[in-house]
């Protein structure tokens, strides 16, 4: 018999990145981080929702090629929480809906490859927005997920019902935005939102400045009543 152990198997490392910018162009990052912030902020409150971008999805255990990182994507299922990569096999559930924001350098990789590779992973929406309305014949295009394939879209008037999501993907003309149908509103961006804060901190000082005001104005009166009555 034996006493010497096995040796312990290495552990298998999967990398975070791939020494690649994370977009080609400061159009695709801004927008990138809009979308996922908009969407973060939309699903806060939902513990179960995981909302990212660019993090490396790896779909095959134990090897470390087979990986994707989406622009923008949204998991139903799993918990909120900082992750450094998503393996596929632990988490048990693929991302249920993905944005990819095409460029010169990836519009071929976007519209082929990985609308092949989202199908067979079970993502049951997948759209592509060319930001700088260049690459791609129609500015946004997207399929749906029926039984194991993918069905394309139709967009009517730049704009595309998201089942996942309940909100509606809006061409502008010159910019994706997410459009609330239950609030007839575009959800706001980090942009708007600072815009909004800042405006209701101007506001809130004018109003306390109005109370002081007010105050000084009463206080005054009320002296000027004293001085009388003493007369």
């Amino acid at each position: 018999m034996s006493l010497l152990k096995s040796a312990p198997v290495p552990e298998i490392y999967y990398p975070e990145s791939d020494g690649e910018p994370m977009a080609e162009t400061d159009l695709h990052i801004r927008l990138m981080a809009d979308l996922r912030d908009t969407l973060d902020r939309f699903y806060a409150s939902a513990p179960n929702v995981y909302v990212s971008a660019n993090l490396f999805i790896y779909y095959v255990k134990g090897d470390t090629h087979k990986r994707v990182a989406p622009d923008v994507f949204v998991i139903k299922g799993v918990p909120k929480g900082n992750r450094r990569v998503y393996r596929l096999w632990e988490e048990g559930q693929p991302p249920g809906l993905v944005i990819e924001l095409s460029s010169r350098k990836t519009w071929r990789e976007d519209i082929f490859n990985k609308l092949r590779l989202y199908e067979k992973l079970g993502v049951q929406e997948y759209f592509i927005f060319d930001p700088e309305y260049d690459y791609l014949p129609e500015p946004l295009v997207g399929w749906q997920l029926k039984g194991e394939q993918f069905h394309s879209l139709k967009i009517r008037k730049g704009r595309v019902r998201s089942n996942v999501l309940g909100l509606d993907l809006v061409d502008t003309g010159e910019t994706l935005r997410l459009f609330d149908p239950t609030t007839e509103e575009f959800l706001p961006t980090p942009a708007e939102m600072e815009k909004k804060l800042d405006a209701e901190i101007e506001a809130r000082k004018k109003a306390e400045a109005e109370i002081v005001r007010l105050r000084a104005e009463l206080a005054k009166l009320q002296n000027n009543d004293l001085t009388t009555h003493k007369r």
